[in-house]
């Protein structure tokens, strides 16, 4: 029979209980840049310098500035305590053991002369911690010589030593700056002209473009919702919900402004057309104008505001309504031109034939026409063209 011990103590699987310790353990979370988690790396791996004052520069690495390494150092003792882990007495002997070190500077307080009060006293990395840590390149004329702080700084040096790998870098693809100095804030682009209307209501652009977002999701443009419901829109007590009810409702806003503006371009163009209808027939007052098949006569009035047709089958003239854009279009079209004189004889001569072939029932023989002199005709045409003109006037 053995005796040996199945299970050794610290063997085999933990407990139940100590589960719930595991869970419960914390980490920071915080992301630290290239540049600062070299620093305070370096911080804590300075062998000359004891490990208290390595806890509390390291902790001065993570709260110093990248782009003013010399500058105060605007933290609290109670931060500066709690991340180097140690208490407050042990925080002061270890300020004073970097400060013989020459690593920082503890300038006196400061004081407001005009209120009477003292004001803080912040901590400075010297010029010798800062090249240390890695914040700045190395000067080597200056090696040697006792660490003074400088009188201005720049982040030019910072940069530079990035620019150039280490050769204790294993991969040099990491080797590069993860803390810009500049951050670009992000700013909406430009809100369309046709939704600019919604700042009346109310509405910042940053959610103007949000529901252009979500009207994109329901498969809708926003700029046809509120095109399509702007009149009820700029009445609502909430816009925004009432909005956004309409981007969830099935109905196709984009349809109702396509017939829409189909009907206001209609419109437009039946009223360019009839404006342009008035000016033709200002243009033409008192002239008259005869058909391609010298069938009817147009003679327009005096003042541009009526027309009266005559046709060779009846000898009254009739007054005609609406008659502009439709007279417009026959001349622009060609089958209207204007009358000369030969065509008013011409006109009235076949209207007194056909009159006479309805009276008499009767088709009459041709007889031979008459010469006519010019000087005749012409008196003639004249004599019909003012008499016409002024039955249709009156």
């Amino acid at each position: 029979m053995s005796i040996a011990q199945r299970f050794v103590a610290g063997e085999g699987e933990a407990h139940p209980e100590d589960s719930a310790a595991l869970t419960a353990f914390r980490c920071d979370s915080t992301n630290l840049p290239w540049i600062i988690f070299r620093a305070a790396f370096r911080a804590a791996h300075i062998e000359q310098i004891p490990p208290r004052a390595r806890a509390v520069l390291s902790a001065l690495a993570r709260t110093v500035d990248v782009a003013k390494p010399f500058g105060a150092i605007f933290a609290r003792r109670e931060l500066l305590t709690g991340r180097a882990l140690q208490s407050m007495r042990t925080f002061y002997r270890s300020l004073d053991d970097l400060e013989i070190a020459g690593l920082i500077e503890r300038r006196p307080q400061g004081r407001y002369v005009e209120a009477g009060l003292f004001g803080r006293a912040y901590l400075h990395l010297t010029e010798h911690a800062a090249s240390l840590l890695g914040l700045i390149e190395p000067s080597h004329a200056h090696m040697n010589e006792p660490a003074q702080p400088p009188l201005s700084t720049t982040t030019a040096s910072a940069k530079s030593s990035l620019s150039v790998p280490s050769a204790n870098v294993a991969d040099g693809g990491i080797y590069k700056d993860l803390s810009p100095s500049v951050f670009q804030k992000r700013q909406p682009g430009k809100l369309p002209a046709d939704l600019q209307r919604l700042r009346t209501l109310g509405l910042f652009d940053f959610l103007i473009f949000k529901l252009m977002r979500e009207a994109r999701e329901h498969g809708k443009r926003l700029s046809d919702v509120v095109d399509a419901t702007w009149d009820y829109l700029k009445l609502a007590k909430a816009p925004i919900n009432y909005l956004r009810a309409l981007l969830r409702n099935p109905v196709d806003f984009a349809l109702i402004v396509r017939r829409r503006h189909a009907e206001l371009h209609g419109e437009q163009a039946r009223t360019q057309a009839h404006t342009d209808a008035q000016t033709i027939a200002q243009q033409n007052a008192g002239r008259a104008f005869i058909d391609v098949d010298n069938a009817r006569q147009f003679v327009i009035g005096a003042g541009g505001d009526a027309l009266t047709i005559f046709s060779v089958t009846e000898r009254v003239g009739r007054q005609a309504a609406g008659w502009m854009p439709s007279f417009a279009a026959a001349l622009k079209a060609g089958k209207l031109r204007p009358a000369t004189a030969l065509d008013l004889e011409r006109f009235a001569y076949a209207q007194q034939q056909a009159l006479g072939e309805k009276q008499s029932g009767n088709v009459p023989v041709t007889a031979p026409k008459q010469l006519v002199t010019g000087a005749v005709r012409d008196h003639i045409a004249g004599l019909r063209q003012l008499l016409k003109v002024r039955g249709a006037g009156a």
